[in-house]
């Protein structure tokens, strides 16, 4: 138990420590095994009636009406089991799940999550797999922080960790993950944040590759170096060409939303159903995750006409599985759709330069980045993305030239937005926080409590006094019955000088918070008075363990960072 209690006083310390470095790797670990049990399980029930994962080409034009309208029922048919108000899925619900809960996941959502997403995914939905991966990472680290009864800070790292396992064991991309998690879910770099979740991304991957293989998704492109000064000037118009073609996407996608809000969640799953079939009737090229169409540009960039095709019916299925509420990641899709959009996009180079062919996997992979930056207004994460994805380095320098604009274009003159917090602002589901909470946030109570304070049981005001002069440093807390309640009060010396004051001692009312709770939360109770204090319990409020007051947190709040 001694153990356990100095384990969890360290993990409290904003620092990076060994425990929360081995924590990150278990995190890591338990979150990729979970991650790779749910893509085997979608792969495994797309191979009973596919000829290979995601070749819904080689199913029946009837069975493709069928399938998502039997997938859609499914997914509807489980989460009325769970309870549709557990029907909170992705990444936008992590985030805010990670902002104002440190990460803690219930749990009925993840079971819809995990489910639901493995019927999406089997069933043909445009939507990607890095929802679920994301969701169900956090769930996994947030479940054994919450065993373990650590500090919040610790658990919401934890389900840094987990996320970050979770793309990496899904992509076999650890930087790409690592960047993912600083710069779309907690949005800051921190190094005692940024070590642990580093490592289980790396063990995301090394598990990974154990089952799957060392493989990289886009490395069989043929991605040439782009050196000529024209063209790296024409990747400029490409960009901006991009951040509309996001701002767009995100503006239908709203639009799909909120139209749809009055209808029911079972009616919205089987409407998309039928979407979906209906297009993957004709077109099956457009089903799926969203890299699918990668393997079409080597066979078929010669006809645009059908690229052009694939692009819009990619565009639309994405926009009503997402819309509608089809459990998966927009992710997937916006690769997918980025890729068909940079190949295009290549065709005003012929007007120029008749031999384009050798420059198109590389104008795939930049419509990727262009895309995939301004509808997450995350350049950083869609640059070592697509590094990653394709295994090549050299993809780098056009990927600036393509990436700025196109974040610029979409954010400073269309006034666009991560989709992400499109949809956040929209369910009205809180992910602000104040500086100061969120810099208290990364501080456990343990890490700051006074554990040398005196307890008195109904104490005659003469016997703390006595206390007090002895020890006038030493936080004294009363404690007193009333009939089955306990309430507990901070004294001190009366430093007001008020004349007409009839004791020497001043007495505040207190407040407990177990030893889980942060500095945010002492901060909420004690900074409408600026005075007091509160005192920490362990497992019951009968169990105080140390105090902290209101010097205490002014110390934190006022402590300067380097």
């Amino acid at each position: 138990m001694k153990l356990l209690v100095s384990f969890q006083e360290e993990l409290a310390k904003p620092t990076t420590t060994i425990q929360m470095c081995l924590l990150g790797i278990i995190a890591g670990i338990c979150s990729a095994f979970v991650i790779i049990l749910f893509r085997l399980g979608y792969e495994s029930i797309q191979l009973q009636y596919l000829d290979d994962v995601e070749k819904y080409a080689s199913l029946a034009p009837e069975a493709r009406l069928i399938l998502p309208i039997i997938g859609a029922l499914c997914i509807a048919a489980f989460a009325f089991i769970t309870g549709f108000r557990h029907y909170r899925l992705g990444i936008p619900f992590i985030i805010h799940r990670v902002k104002l809960f440190y990460g803690t996941v219930p749990f009925r959502t993840a079971l819809n999550q995990f489910f639901g997403g493995m019927f999406a995914l089997a069933s043909g939905f445009s939507v990607g797999r890095e929802g679920p991966s994301v969701h169900l990472g956090a769930a996994t680290s947030s479940f054994f922080g919450t065993l373990l009864k650590l500090p919040y800070n610790a658990v919401r790292i934890l389900a840094g960790c987990g996320i970050s396992a979770g793309i990496a064991a899904s992509f076999n991309t650890p930087f790409a993950a690592v960047i993912f998690v600083m710069e779309v879910v907690l949005r800051e770099y921190r190094i005692h944040i940024f070590i642990p979740v580093m490592l289980a991304a790396a063990c995301g991957s090394v598990i990974t590759r154990s089952v799957f293989g060392n493989t990289h998704e886009l490395a069989f492109l043929n991605v040439v170096g782009i050196h000529q000064g024209w063209i790296l000037a024409y990747l400029i118009p490409f960009g901006m060409v991009l951040g509309v073609a996001a701002t767009f996407f995100n503006k239908q996608l709203m639009h799909i939303i909120k139209a749809f809000r009055p209808v029911s969640m079972a009616r919205r799953l089987i409407l998309a159903g039928i979407i979906t079939g209906l297009i993957g009737f004709v077109i099956p090229e457009a089903m799926g995750t969203g890299l699918s169409p990668v393997h079409l540009i080597n066979d078929m960039s010669h006809d645009m006409q059908l690229l052009l095709m694939i692009l819009i019916a990619k565009v639309i299925l994405t926009l009503f599985a997402i819309g509608l509420g089809i459990p998966g990641g927009v992710i997937g899709p916006i690769l997918g759709i980025g890729v068909l959009a940079g190949v295009l996009l290549l065709l005003p180079l012929k007007l120029f330069m008749p031999e384009t062919e050798h420059l198109t996997s590389s104008f795939a992979l930049l419509g990727m980045a262009g895309l995939l930056t301004s509808v997450l207004n995350a350049p950083l994460a869609a640059l070592s993305f697509i590094m990653e994805l394709s295994h090549t380095t050299g993809v780098i320098l056009p990927a600036m030239l393509v990436i700025v604009p196109s974040f610029v274009t979409a954010s400073q003159f269309l006034k666009n937005r991560s989709i992400f917090i499109k949809q956040l602002d929209f369910q009205k589901l809180p992910y602000k926080t104040t500086f100061i909470n969120e810099s208290l946030q990364k501080i456990g109570v343990m890490a700051a409590i006074d554990k040398e304070f005196k307890l008195f049981h109904d104490a005659q005001e003469s016997t703390i006094l006595e206390f007090l002069d002895t020890a006038p440093t030493h936080p004294v807390v009363q404690q007193s019955f009333y009939e089955i309640d306990v309430t507990y009060q901070l004294v001190q010396y009366d430093m007001s000088l008020d004349p007409h004051s009839q004791t020497p001692l001043t007495y505040y009312p207190m407040q407990g918070v177990p030893a889980q709770a942060t500095m945010a939360e002492v901060y909420d109770i004690l900074q409408r008075n600026r005075q007091g204090a509160v005192y920490v319990y362990r497992n019951t409020a009968e169990n105080i363990v140390g105090v902290i007051t209101w010097d205490c947190v002014r110390h934190y709040i006022n402590q300067q960072h380097y």
